[in-house]
């Protein structure tokens, strides 16, 4: 299933204030991510999945390496990646899918630390943006015993439709298929890939694109 998508921008408080001017919600303190420089603010969009915005943590040095999701390079904040939450474990499925020639990274283990002070560890994939599907194809998180981060959201705009965009749909319907979603999204072709998330809030449909 979706677990959650990613809006990213080159400052953190200018990504939230557009979605909080968007969607008519402001989201939640989320936490730091230690050595990799960003920060992220949360907010649901029904049951377990959320919207993660993402940006600069400018009271950390600047990481060693380009911050995730490419968020200094963000001319504008954007719906930068989406990631899935598979029932299988994550080494099997990228093994399953490099086997078929379809690359989802390696699988690393993260953590950052709530606002209350709780820790949350999760395992991941590690985003392909630079590979042949772009932001089309998720990566994927297994949360293990942390509990998720829907757990402590209020009630905010729920997600209608994730729109999935890419030159080959069927290729990437092969690795959704070897990943474990079926229904979740839908897949059209472009010359390019898109992701297009339409949101149902108290003022209207929105949507957030790529």
């Amino acid at each position: 299933m979706i677990d959650h998508l990613v809006f990213a921008g080159a400052a953190l408080s200018q990504a939230s204030a557009e979605i909080a001017e968007r969607l008519g919600v402001t989201p939640a303190p989320g936490g730091s991510h230690v050595g990799l420089g960003t920060r992220n603010e949360l907010l649901s969009l029904g049951g377990s999945t959320y919207l993660e915005v993402i940006g600069p943590d400018l009271d950390q040095p600047p990481p060693t390496q380009p911050r995730p999701f490419r968020v200094d390079d963000h001319v504008r904040p954007a719906l930068a990646a989406w990631c899935a939450r598979p029932a299988r474990p994550l080494d099997d499925i990228v093994a399953a899918t490099r086997a078929e020639g379809i690359e989802l990274g390696d699988v690393a283990s993260m953590s950052r630390r709530r606002p209350d002070g709780v820790l949350l560890e999760w395992r991941l994939t590690l985003p392909q943006l630079d590979g042949p599907f772009g932001c089309a194809l998720p990566f994927l998180i297994d949360w293990g015993e942390s509990p998720h981060p829907t757990a402590t959201l209020a009630p905010a705009v729920q997600l209608i439709e994730l729109e999935v965009v890419h030159a080959d749909p069927q290729r990437l319907r092969a690795a959704l298929d070897i990943i474990g979603i079926t229904s979740d999204c839908t897949l059209r072709r472009g010359p390019e890939p898109v992701l297009r998330a339409r949101l149902a809030t108290d003022h209207g449909e929105v949507t957030l694109t790529s």
